[in-house]
C-alpha cells in the first residue's frame, strides 16, 4: 500500500514534469474526486498553469499549479504515472498491470507528456487546494518535540502513530516495521513512554523511513516477511504475535517489544 515511502518516490518522480504546462485534465471516473472538487472544475482551472513545485506531507502528494494546488491520495492501490512510467512497479495489495480503465486522473501537458493517477480500487482521491494543515508534522521530518505531543494520552502507541492528524505518513505496514525496530510493544499507552523510550523511537522513525525510502517500499522491511501465522521475530526467533490494534492488524514480538 502507498505508505510514505512510496509517495516520496512519486514525488521525486514528478519533478520530471516541473515547468510544463497544463493543456488538458481528463478525469477517467468522478469518484475518484474528493468533495468539492469537480471534472468541470478542473477543466476550467488547471489548462493553462504551470508545475512548479511536487512536494509530500505524508502520504499526500501536492503539486504547485500557481496560484492553486492539486492533492492526490493514494489510498490502498494507487500509483502514480509520469509519462507513463511508474516508479512504484508494485504494491503489495495491487496488480502490477496497468488498465486503461484503472486510470482515474490525466493531467496532459502542451509539448506531450503526462501526469497520472492509476488506481484499481479506486480508493485514492483528488483534491484541488488540500486541506495540509489537517495533517500533523511529516513523518520524515518530524523533531523529537513533534513525536512527544503526539504521543499524549492513553491511547495505543500504534494508534496514536497511525493517526495522520498527530504524524503524517505512517502506515500500517511502516508502523509494524518501527516499533519492532525500536522494542515497542504497540499497544502499550503512548503518553507511557519516558524520555529514553521517545528518543530511542524518534531515531528509530528517522532510520526506518530512510531505509525503507533507499529500498523502494514499505513492505520491503526486515520484518514484512514473517508478517504471517507462524513467523518468528527476525530478531530472537521468538513466535510472533498477532492482533489488533487501532484497529489494523498488527504484528509484533513479546519478547523485545515492550
Amino acid at each position: 500500500m502507498p505508505e510514505l515511502p512510496e509517495v516520496e518516490a512519486y514525488r521525486l518522480a514528478a519533478q520530471a514534469a516541473l515547468g510544463r504546462r497544463v493543456a488538458q485534465v481528463v478525469v477517467g471516473d468522478p469518484r475518484a474526486l474528493a468533495p468539492g472538487t469537480t471534472a468541470t472544475m478542473l477543466a476550467g482551472l488547471l489548462p493553462g498553469r504551470e508545475l512548479v513545485a511536487a512536494r509530500r506531507r505524508g502520504k499526500l502528494l501536492v503539486l504547485d499549479l500557481p496560484p492553486g494546488r492539486l492533492g492526490l491520495r493514494f489510498g490502498m492501490t494507487g500509483r502514480l504515472l509520469v509519462d507513463g512510467w511508474s516508479p512504484v512497479e508494485r504494491l503489495l495489495w495491487a496488480s502490477p498491470r496497468v488498465e486503461p480503465r484503472w486510470l482515474r486522473l490525466e493531467v496532459r501537458f502542451e509539448g506531450g507528456g503526462s501526469l497520472g493517477l492509476v488506481d484499481p480500487r479506486l480508493l485514492g482521491r483528488v483534491a484541488l487546494d488540500p486541506e495540509e494543515d489537517a495533517l500533523g508534522p511529516d513523518a520524515l521530518t518530524a523533531t523529537p518535540a513533534d513525536l512527544a505531543r503526539a504521543l499524549q494520552g492513553p491511547v495505543a502507541l500504534k494508534a496514536r502513530l497511525l493517526d495522520q492528524r498527530r504524524i503524517a505518513g505512517i502506515g500500517n505496514l511502516v508502523a509494524d516495521e518501527l516499533l519492532w525496530r525500536a522494542g515497542l510493544a504497540p499497544d502499550r499507552p503512548a503518553g507511557s513512554l519516558g524520555a529514553a523510550d521517545r528518543a530511542r523511537l524518534h531515531r528509530t522513525l528517522r532510520r526506518t523511513l530512510a531505509d525503507l525510502v533507499a529500498r523502494g517500499g514499505s513492505h520491503l522491511g526486515d520484518l514484512m516477511p514473517e508478517r504471517h501465522p507462524g513467523g518468528r521475530c527476525p530478531r530472537d526467533g521468538t513466535p510472533l504475535v498477532r492482533g489488533r490494534v487501532g484497529g489494523r492488524t498488527t504484528w509484533w514480538c513479546p519478547a523485545h517489544q515492550r
